[in-house]
């Protein structure tokens, strides 16, 4: 028994010692248990806003007015724009929809008890499904109080009631329902005009649609009005773990070449520091390259995932690469042991792929998050692959995301070598 304590002491002790372990058992469950509870508590801190483009088409002032509620409400982020520009920033992913008035829609205002109501066109980031049918709920909540808004002003109801029935009268005789909405409209007229001071017609407005929404998904008119299948938008995540598996297979490599004496005899050798690194650097870029390609070929052939440019594919996953091989240099510098690179290594990994959207939708974290994953490398890599694949994006487009993926890696692969140390 006394031999089995000893044993358990040793290990304990070994555990205490060792900063990976002492990162995964206190640390990191510490830093998860924070990371999803500011995330999804909402009762400190104000939910972000869904940034949205709006487009009057209509230029009317009933359209005027309901894009001023728009811009004051709590739930959303607007910007004014003309339908290219919005739909440009929503294929770009800089917002997630677009909301356009048609010509019509102040028109369609005035009249909610008859004929077509008010539509609207939203156009959706395909990539972005479980925001779309929160911003239709909330565009009919504020269509709903715009109409709560008529029927409680007496005087404003039986104007369009009136306006209703004179519309309806020179309306063609062929319409079957056109007997029984003058009657509806002629009862309500006279409820408008016997009911008392305090009440209103709310109760009649139960069932007509205050709007019509019609929603479409905004993409490269070249890949038609959807990506081709789900998988188009799943592979890049795939692809971006992929390469993590990458990073810290070499990343961990290096160092357990450094502890057991490997490079030391390999600098006895007519190879400089320099060249050694950059050895290990080609290594990884080739993997890196490799797994890009292995992935992208089974979700072509199997998935039926086809970019919208190869070229631009090819320079997405040159970009991804760069950077990536960058923060494997940075891993390798950081870790003295095996166990210390690993731990180091996933402390950096998961922050990234969780801040820039490789395990939590960017849309459910608070703004400070959401900005926040604007440095993290994942969200520009998995951008600069739906950009090539189905988003569509130009040569132009292209470079915001590989230029900042290249960035990121020529400073960590100069801070890591700069760091490295070949003797343990």
């Amino acid at each position: 028994m006394r031999a089995i304590l000893a044993l358990a002491q040793k290990d304990l002790l070994i555990l205490v010692r060792l900063r990976s372990g002492i990162f995964f058992t206190i640390v990191w469950p510490l830093l998860i248990a924070i990371f999803f509870g500011l995330i999804f508590s909402g009762a400190n801190e104000p939910s972000a806003k869904i940034g949205i483009a709006v487009v009057d088409e209509d230029r009317s002032p009933a359209a005027g007015e309901f894009i001023a509620k728009l811009e004051t409400s709590k739930e959303f982020e607007v910007i004014r724009a003309d339908r290219d520009q919005a739909t440009k920033l929503v294929r770009q992913g800089k917002r997630i929809a677009a909301i356009m008035l048609p010509p019509g829609f102040g028109e369609a205002s005035g009249r909610i008890f008859y004929g077509t109501p008010r539509r609207l066109e939203v156009w959706i980031d395909p990539s972005r499904r479980a925001e779309s049918a929160m911003i239709s709920g909330l565009l009919f909540k504020q269509a709903a109080e715009d109409m709560q808004k008529v029927m409680s002003d007496r005087s404003s109801s039986r104007n369009m009631v009136r306006k209703a029935m004179t519309d309806l009268n020179s309306a063609p005789d062929t319409d079957e329902t056109k007997g029984t909405v003058r009657r509806f409209l002629g009862e309500l007229d006279h409820f408008l005009d016997t009911a008392p001071s305090g009440s209103s017609g709310q109760q009649a407005t139960a069932q007509w649609q205050p709007l019509e929404i019609q929603e479409k998904p905004v993409t490269s008119g070249s890949r038609g009005s959807q990506p081709d299948n789900s998988f188009d938008i799943t592979f890049p995540q795939g692809i971006l773990w992929g390469i993590i598996g990458c990073v810290m297979t070499f990343g961990i490599g290096i160092v357990s070449e450094r502890t057991q004496g490997t490079l030391v005899r390999l600098q006895m050798s007519p190879i400089s520091h320099r060249d050694l690194l950059a050895g290990k650097a080609l290594a990884c870029f080739a993997a890196i390259a490799v797994v890009q390609v292995a992935l992208f070929l089974l979700g072509r052939f199997f998935f039926q995932v086809r970019p919208s440019s190869w070229l631009l594919l090819i320079l997405a996953g040159l970009s991804i690469a760069i950077a990536f091989v960058g923060i494997m240099m940075l891993i390798a510098a950081l870790g003295k042991t095996e166990q210390a690179a690993a731990g180091a290594g996933w402390a950096v990994m998961m922050p990234i792929a969780m801040f820039g959207g490789g395990m939590v939708p960017l849309f459910v974290m608070p703004a400070w998050m959401s900005t926040a994953g604007n440095f993290s490398p994942a969200k520009w890599a998995i951008l600069a692959l739906e950009g090539a694949i189905w988003r569509g994006f130009s040569f132009q487009e292209m470079l915001l995301p590989c230029g900042i993926l290249v960035l990121v890696g020529i400073v960590c692969f100069a801070v890591g070598t700069r760091a490295f140390r070949p003797a343990a």
